[in-house]
Order: C-alpha cells, then structure tokens, then sequence
C-alpha cells in the first residue's frame, strides 16, 4: 500500500501523453495505463483533480491564419474529448469520476463550480477539468494553477515527457542538465519553459510548488505523490 506525501493534487496530463507512439489522438491502452495509477492513489485516500491539455488534437497558438479567439475554443473542445476519454477509462477501473467544463456542455459535463469540485474531491471522486479557463489567450498550465489554487491543492503534478526541467532542451543538447530544484524567479528569469510565466507567477503568488516528471512511466504518478525524490520541485525557498 503506497504512503502518500500529498493528500490532495491537480494533476496536469498533456494531450500528447494520451496519444501515446500515434502522435496523434487518443491511444487508449496508453490511456488506461495513465488511469491505472491514478487509481492507486485514488484507493490509496489521495484526492486528486486533473487539467488536461487538448495538443494531440489542435493547438490554438499554432492555427496559423486563424481567428486566435476561435483557434482557442477549438483547443477547448480537444481538452474536453481528452477529458471524457480519461472519465472513461477511470470508470472502467471503478474510480467514480465527475468532468467539469469552463464553458458550458451541460448534455455531456457539468459546469465547473468550484464548491462542487471540492465536495467531489472530498467524497473520493476524481475531477476533470476541461476547457482551460474558459477564455482564449490561456493555457490549460494557467488552468492549472488557476484550479489548483481555487480547490488548495497541496501540489501541482505536471506530467512531461521528460525527465524534468532542463536548462536547455535536452532534446535538441546531450549536455543538457537537469535541475533538482528551482524557485519560480528561477523558472521565470531563466526563460525555462517548465509553464508559461503567467502560471508560473499564479504558482509563486499562491506558493503552490510544481513537481515536473517523466509520465513515460506512468508509475511515476504514484511515485510522485508518494514523495520519492523525482522529477525537479518548484518552489520557494524558506
């Protein structure tokens, strides 16, 4: 049985980590492998919230020509297809779920009311949050420090791709180094794109820290909110 460091957390999933070696859309075994642990620390007591992102379907700020506003609602629908796709699989895994939508969807999610998530969240369910904010302009990362602060979560859990946050794109650079930990002036005046800077700043105002890890093993989830050094840890220095 894991032991838990964190009793409640926003967790913030990619839309490209559902996609799984597609690149594209929905892998739904990559999907239920994701939700697998999630359940563990859902058995486990841990109330846990999710921002997803909609990237493996449409990405507002790459939509060329487009009307920016309307790019960006169209990136809401894709959160809100990879929101009811993780409700799914959570649900076949016997985890009670509740989606929750910034804009309103009311045949197929609530709308998002924050006392209602909270009383979700203290009854055992898991919470989904689809459609960002709401507005355009905003990431689903600002989404998930804008709820992560509205329902006090004790961490924001944002699931990459990589090991951490690098000082340059490890990627692209063998030499790259990975931080153990940053503050958020850090993040903000290295330029490290760990979150945009307005999540950042909404993280730092808030003293939220931010635990950045590789989601290729899904186990790290639990791992995370276990407390096993991981990932690097934004936070203030005390």
């Amino acid at each position: 049985m894991m032991q838990p460091k964190y009793k409640r957390v926003l967790l913030k999933l990619s839309g490209e980590a559902l996609a799984g070696d597609k690149n594209f859309g929905l892998d739904f075994e990559t999907v239920l492998n994701i939700c697998r642990e999630i359940k563990t620390c859902v058995d486990a007591g841990v109330e846990i919230a999710i921002v997803v992102g909609g990237g493996n379907f449409w990405r507002g700020r790459s939509s060329g020509q487009m009307d920016r506003t309307r790019a960006d609602h169209m990136g809401m629908l894709a959160t809100t297809i990879n929101a009811l796709a993780l409700a799914d699989a959570l649900e076949q895994l016997n985890c009670t779920v509740r989606v929750q939508t910034a804009i309103a969807m009311n045949q197929i999610a609530e709308p998002y009311i924050r006392n209602r998530a909270v009383r979700h969240l203290e009854k055992g369910r898991v919470v989904i949050f689809a459609c960002g904010t709401g507005n355009p302009f905003f990431s689903t990362d600002t989404a998930a420090a804008l709820r992560a602060a509205e329902i006090e979560a004790d961490i924001i859990l944002k699931a990459s791709m990589v090991d951490g946050i690098y000082d340059s794109d490890p990627k692209v650079n063998a030499n790259a180094v990975l931080f153990n930990s940053l503050t958020y002036l850090d993040v903000l005046n290295l330029g490290l794109r760990v979150m945009d800077s307005t999540a950042a700043t909404l993280c730092r105002d808030n003293e939220i820290p931010i635990l950045v890890f590789n989601l290729n093993d899904p186990k790290n989830i639990v791992r995370a909110i276990s407390g096993d050094d991981i990932g690097t840890i934004v936070k203030e220095v005390k």
